[in-house]
């Protein structure tokens, strides 16, 4: 669809639904006018709180963006620094437990090697 014909189809539905509204009103004209009147300020009013609530939100969704790019840079070289350091602290720790496996390794092997393996000369 087209985005003129739709546009234009919905202007003519409003100002016939609006010609149908003014026509077979049982209000006097004066009230009419006025209710007319007071209904346009009202929207007019919800208008621009709507405009002001959107500017706020597109200033929200900038701000957070900037936010982000400034950031996240930063987190994340200082993640990458934290996991460095960790790693380089663990390191020591790491060694002595591989020492500590390999020493356990050889008291199991060393003990498998006493343990007769023949039953019967128990």
């Amino acid at each position: 669809m087209n985005a003129k014909t739709f546009i234009l189809g919905l202007t003519t539905g409003l100002i016939s639904g609006a010609a149908v509204v003014l026509f077979s009103a049982p209000q006097s004209g004066a009230q009419l006018r006025q209710n007319i009147l007071s209904n346009s300020v009202n929207a007019k009013s919800k208008l621009q709180e709507i405009k002001s609530e959107i500017q706020n939100v597109s200033y929200s969704v900038t701000a957070l963006k900037s936010e982000a790019q400034n950031n996240i840079p930063t987190i994340i070289n200082d993640l990458k620094d934290t996991f460095s350091n960790f790693t380089e602290e663990i390191q020591p720790q790491t060694a002595r437990l591989k020492q500590e496996i390999e020493g356990l390794q050889n008291s199991i092997s060393e003990i498998e090697k006493n343990i007769p393996s023949d039953k019967n000369n128990i």
